[in-house]
């Protein structure tokens, strides 16, 4: 992990209030950042601010742009304009697509879409007054290959497209835009989940190379790195993490070759 300070910064990211969001607000805080934690349950996020040193927070439905509007302001007066941008708020409707409801849908796309249309909306008019900033949205290997929940996968998907919209639209002014596409991350996001099916998790390990499951620290360390100065020409790229999953089918892969993870 890079250990580059960030003392001149003000991060603001959506979903912070636990899992992967948390994490990065510890890791940026950790950093010497100014960090801004925005969630849509205030115990939530205090809880997490409480663990970024010198964090921040606030209680936003980030659906709802008068709010957010509210919360930029508000961070500019306390913290100063945002520079870093990361758009990490999701839901996801487990429906079937033969029964997954409008209303489901248009949660799914409001929450993982359009928020992050918002909220770069807001930000951007900083970014360029200072000549820099950078946006990582938090996109999933979902928007890559078909692996259920459709409202999401497609959300997700339109989320790398924005990605790529802001970094050609704003990479002469300084800020870039990149995407985190993230595998399968243990965090409480699948607690309803494993009420359904105790074993899910453990049984999505063998889908992966690597052997083991993502963890919230991976997903930080990407938007840490995206957001330093070792990354500095990249710009409109979707930095997967998922310990090769998008790399080939490693349970389909010993199927056909019954001794190939022998060799």
């Amino acid at each position: 992990m890079t250990t580059e300070r960030r003392q001149d910064e003000c991060v603001l990211i959506t979903g912070a209030g636990s899992g992967i969001g948390a994490v990065m607000a510890q890791r940026f805080a950790a950093l010497g950042a100014r960090v801004v934690i925005v969630d849509i349950d205030a115990d939530a996020a205090e809880r997490a601010a409480s663990q970024a040193t010198g964090a921040i927070w606030f209680q936003a439905d980030v659906t709802d742009r008068g709010r957010l509007a509210e919360v930029f302001r508000e961070v500019r007066d306390r913290r100063g304009p945002v520079s870093v941008l990361i758009n990490n708020a999701m839901t996801c409707a487990d429906a079937d697509f033969l029964d997954l409801t409008v209303e489901e849908w248009k949660r799914d796309v409001s929450v993982c879409l359009t928020a992050a249309f918002h909220t770069a909306q807001l930000a951007l008019p900083d970014m360029l007054a200072a000549g820099h900033g950078s946006i990582v949205n938090i996109s999933s290997v979902n928007a890559l290959q078909y692996l259920g929940n459709v409202s999401y996968s497609a959300a997700k998907a339109g989320l790398i497209s924005l990605t790529r919209s802001l970094a050609v639209r704003f990479g002469a002014d300084g800020i870039r835009a990149n995407a985190i596409v993230p595998g399968t991350i243990v965090t409480p996001a699948w607690d309803h989940r494993i009420a359904q099916d105790p074993h899910v998790l453990e049984d999505s390990r063998r889908w992966y190379p690597s052997t083991r499951l993502g963890r919230p620290e991976d997903v930080a360390d990407a938007a840490v790195f995206l957001t330093g100065s070792q990354s500095g020409w990249i710009n409109g790229e979707s930095l997967i993490v998922d310990g090769g999953l998008m790399a080939g089918n490693v349970a389909m892969a010993a199927q056909i070759v019954p001794d190939e993870r022998s060799r």
